[in-house]
């Protein structure tokens, strides 16, 4: 992917620069608060070469992305100059409370995720290894080991702190400062005394912050309000020494004496609700839950249970439902392997089986919305498969003993007494959801953003659409024309710079740098016309369209003209690529010659349907 071009074309295709309040990134995905989400081309960005898929979340814009979304994430911003990173913004919008609530866990938990992840990960491998006997807990080793996996939890305050400090808007240094007081070791020997603390004859209860969550939460949005009062009437050159100092002073005691119990006592109850809630209702609640908890993650609403479970492990050792995202994703992941064991064109299966593994591994996007949901029945299939591993895994009482990426590569963090069911639980959804989708099936035409594939009844001749040299695709310097992963065809070398259709037909889509169209012939051939390899850095320079989508084109009519010259000035391949999409409907497709030269509007591809 070109970073700077994809970059550029999101922000022309998302309603332009003005549009943009903030961006940031969590996983997979660019999450943008747009002034209004009407002005973006819905259609365009998922048009896009990187884009998996786009999702609507409350006020949030989503982009699905995948592995190279902190890259991008970071182009966008150094095109976007004061557009917030995922922090503060001033908006005259009128927004929902949920998705303002929902955005900011979002945006605040997203920064930390992949270090309380890797902790955790590190922290299950040590509870194998002593349940294995491999390591004894008083090996200095082990103290090691354990403490660099168990700090960033035992400091969760530091870390949100500096994270949700950007989200409000506050100083997070002196938000860090606010969190590491309640960590010092004076408050800590007042609360050890036994003895009542008081401050200013208010008594400060003895609560222990250690891995706690939600009182810092509480206590940055507090500063930063505070903040910004006393910025307002201090006087600027006293604002680098007095604001910080002011709301120390102010907030640190606050919290201590009220914000820090309150949100003890919010982050119990929360917990117990849990607890209740899977003691009570446990198959019912791993079957409701499980079944839906990929919607949930849809909408971005998981976010509100992070909190709980970090909460859970942190007090009570285990969380009973952070399994139930390991089955969930695993779902998917069963989902979309039952596309490929289904799915009859190559492309599909390779790309199935691809993110598949993807999201086995933790990460769902690609699986969810390259596949699962295009097709809608694996979409439903892997709800099935999470309702059924999520009932059985709440039947059995597993329990998550570390905050980890909910995937394969966290299951160190499943090690325990419930480990084996775990596996079992996980399994089961796996399974089931591969299974239900080849049982269900799945319409293997549906695209999105492409018309319906026709089956070809009749032979067909393709004319060239430029004069030239023949070459085979194998001879091509890009793998993915090379190995026919879009299908069968042929290229030819220009000598012109006139592109005509190869076809009666009507033109599908017109990428926005004019070097690549799709368009069907009238007797259903689907046919990739690329200009040049690796043409799409250019961004639209030297080339020039003479058609839209949606236009009916004859053979000869000129589509596309481009500067010849120029792209060999450039060191370009300005080879002229034609691949027939839909080639598994054809029984053969052949080249009237494999080699030698070609004019423009002779018949140089045969398209031979399929023996009845």
């Amino acid at each position: 992917m070109n970073y700077q071009d994809t970059a550029q074309q999101i922000i022309n295709r998302i309603g332009g620069k003005d549009n943009i309040l903030s961006l940031f990134h969590c996983i997979t995905r660019l999450r943008f608060l747009l002034k209004d989400n009407d002005k973006a081309d819905r259609t365009a960005l998922e048009a896009l070469d990187g884009v998996i898929g786009v999702n609507i979340s409350g006020d949030q814009y989503q982009l699905i992305i995948g592995n190279d979304v902190a890259p991008l994430c970071d182009a966008l911003l150094a095109k976007l100059p004061g557009v917030s990173a995922g922090g503060a913004v001033n908006n005259t919008k009128r927004r929902n409370p949920v998705s303002v609530v929902l955005e900011g866990l979002s945006s605040i938990f997203s920064p930390i995720i992949p270090a309380i992840a890797g902790a955790g990960i590190l922290k299950g491998v040590l509870a194998l290894m002593v349940a294995m006997q491999w390591l004894e807990t008083s090996n200095q080793t082990y103290q090691i080991l354990l403490a660099i996996s168990d700090g960033v939890f035992y400091f969760m305050p530091l870390a949100l702190a500096f994270s949700a400090a950007n989200k409000f808007g506050a100083n997070p240094y002196v938000a860090v400062a606010l969190a590491a007081a309640l960590f010092h070791p004076a408050i800590q020997t007042l609360f050890k005394s036994g003895l009542p603390v008081n401050f200013m004859r208010l008594p400060v209860p003895t609560v222990n912050y250690a891995s706690t969550v939600i009182p810092i939460l509480l206590a940055v949005w507090l500063l930063s309000h505070v903040e910004k009062l006393i910025d307002r009437f201090m006087p600027g050159a006293l604002k680098t020494m007095f604001v910080p100092l002011l709301s120390l002073v102010i907030v640190t005691p606050i919290t201590l004496i009220a914000i820090g119990p309150l949100g003890i006592f919010a982050g119990n109850a929360l917990s117990g609700g849990i607890i209740w809630l899977v003691e009570n209702m446990g198959i019912v609640a791993g079957v409701v839950v499980g079944g839906t908890l990929s919607m949930i993650i849809i909408t971005g609403m998981h976010y509100v249970l992070v909190p709980i479970m970090i909460n859970n492990i942190s007090t009570m050792g285990f969380d009973p439902f952070k399994i139930l995202f390991y089955i969930a994703n695993i779902g998917q992941a069963g989902a979309a392997f039952g596309v490929f064991l289904r799915a009859r064109d190559k492309k599909l299966k390779s790309l199935a089986l691809t993110t598949s593994f993807s999201a086995a591994m933790g990460i769902t996007e690609p699986a969810m919305y390259g596949i699962n949901i295009r097709y809608k029945r694996p979409f439903a299939a892997a709800l099935i498969g999470g309702a059924i591993g999520g009932g059985f895994a709440m039947a059995m009482g597993v329990k998550t003993y570390a905050f980890a990426l909910s995937g394969l590569p966290g299951l160190p963090a499943l090690v325990g007494p419930t480990f084996l069911w775990a596996l079992v639980s996980i399994a089961i959804s796996f399974v089931c959801a591969a299974v239900v989708t080849v049982i269900l099936g799945f319409e293997e035409t549906v695209v999105a953003g492409v018309s319906p594939m026709k089956v070809a009844r009749n032979e067909e001749k393709l004319f060239a659409p430029v004069s030239g040299e023949l070459k085979p695709l194998n001879t091509l310097s890009d793998p993915v024309f090379a190995d026919e992963i879009f299908g069968k065809g042929l290229a030819i070398y220009p000598s012109s710079g006139e592109l005509r259709s190869p076809v009666n037909g009507r033109i599908e889509s017109l990428f926005e740098t004019h070097h690549a169209l799709a368009l069907q012939s009238d007797t259903g051939a689907e046919i990739l016309i690329h200009i040049g390899i690796d043409t799409v850095k250019l961004g639209g320079k030297y080339f020039t369209s003479h058609i839209t989508a949606g236009q009916i084109v004859e053979v000869g009519d000129l589509l596309v003209s481009f500067d010849l010259a120029a792209l060999h000035a450039e060191g370009i391949d300005p080879s002229v690529i034609v691949v027939v999409t839909n080639s598994e409907q054809y029984g053969d497709i052949s080249p009237v010659k494999a080699n030698g030269d070609v004019a423009s509007r002779d018949v140089f591809l045969t398209l031979t349907a399929q023996a009845a």
